[in-house]
């Protein structure tokens, strides 16, 4: 088997490739042994495993030692922003510090090597004094890693795979992952597999090139609100200006009868037309949408997830990196014929999730779009903010 790729950046001047990196990196240069630990301990780990290996027994771990170059004897792990890239033999497992304190450690004089052979390197004493302290540092410094708008130095930062990144944000802020990478590791690959099967019935490549195909030509969202809000498009269009809410509400339900849909369709239709002025009323006062703004298409819930499906199909090893970011582009193409700015294309995402999925709870499906539209419209590292629309 190949060995391990080197980390990104390997021969390059190096800079921290993320902030946590940037962090480790000044509480090592002065000295700051604890400050590192307690980042550690906020951030996801990771484990090398050959993919082999975890396909033959998924549900186990095997840490292996190794020694460095002064012959110590260590334990590996890295941090995502130091992950190699992508590699088809090799997976990795996501841990925590509170995990590694509980390892069965034998050796006293083993170390826990942390990005080790890289200028991220260091490395922490693994005595049970010292595991015991790890626990208290996460137990006080573990927290969500969701809902976070993270981005790595080396990723994708302008172009074209860099705008179809951006299309699917909002996925990558709710599951605090980089926003900018078609890389080795989104979710761990045993979670990842996991997940694509539970909730996408993905179990190999075919399937996975299949539900892609069908998010990219916009056919996984049910086609009814699509429906009205084109019904809402074409009287403006005659009009010159927006129906009232009663005319559109009775004209999408004419033009559902004049196709031949039943009776309860036809009334579903016009909840429909209901459920959406409320939605957009709740936008408008959120900041969704400006304060005359609507929804043209619900297109980009489709699109933004087609950006995090590429993403997990390679994670899952079930593509290769240039079939990801060729579908990653072809989204973000799709994305701008859609929709004028990012803010559009955000309330139209919006709109598709909770549309499908919110019931008008007003819950986490809705309040995640709050926070990705507000991180991704206001942060200076956003991409939205660096990356023109047109």
């Amino acid at each position: 088997m190949n060995q391990l790729p080197p980390y990104p950046g390997q021969g390059a001047p190096w800079a921290p490739p993320s902030v946590t990196e940037h962090l480790l990196h000044e509480a090592g240069a002065r000295g700051d042994a604890e400050a590192q630990l307690r980042v550690l301990a906020g951030e996801e780990l990771f484990i090398a495993a050959p993919k082999a290996e975890v396909d033959a027994a998924p549900d186990m771990i095997t840490w292996r030692s190794h020694r460095d170059e002064a012959g110590r004897s260590c334990r590996p792990v890295l941090t995502r922003g130091m992950l190699p890239p992508w590699h088809p033999e090799w997976v990795f497992h996501a841990v925590s510090l509170k995990w590694i304190a509980e390892f069965g450690w034998r050796d006293p004089k083993q170390l826990l090597a942390v990005n080790p052979g890289t200028p991220a390197g260091m490395y922490f004493p693994a005595t049970p004094p010292h595991r015991a302290m790890w626990l208290r540092y996460h137990a006080e410094n573990d927290r969500s890693r969701s809902d976070r708008l993270i981005a790595l130095r080396h990723g994708a930062l302008h172009g074209p795979l860099a705008y179809g990144l951006a299309c699917g944000a909002h996925l990558a802020v709710g599951n605090g992952v980089p926003w900018n990478e078609v890389g080795s590791v989104y979710h761990e690959y045993t979670c990842e597999r996991e997940l694509l099967r539970d909730s996408w019935g993905i179990t190999e490549p075919t399937g996975w090139r299949k539900q892609l195909d069908i998010l990219l030509d916009a056919h996984n969202s049910p086609p009814e609100p699509d429906f009205v809000l084109r019904v809402r498009e074409q009287l403006a269009a005659g009009l010159g200006e927006q129906p009232s809410a009663e005319l559109w509400r009775e004209t999408a339900a004419g033009h559902a009868q004049d196709i031949g849909v039943g009776h309860d369709t036809v009334s579903d239709i016009e909840a429909l037309v209901r459920r959406i002025l409320r939605y957009e009323a709740r936008f408008r006062a959120d900041g969704l949408l400006p304060p005359d703004g609507r929804v043209g298409t619900t297109v980009a819930y489709d699109y933004g997830r087609a950006v995090n499906l590429a993403r997990w199909g390679l994670s899952a090893r079930f593509c290769f990196p240039h079939e990801a970011e060729q579908a990653v582009v072809y989204a973000g193409a799709l994305s701008k014929s859609a929709y004028r700015s990012w803010e559009d294309f955000s309330a139209g995402y919006a709109l598709g999730r909770v549309l499908r999925f919110d019931g008008e709870d007003y819950g986490r499906y809705y309040t995640s779009n709050v926070t990705a539209h507000r991180l991704l419209t206001e942060s200076e590292g956003s991409p939205w903010r660096n990356i023109p629309w047109r």
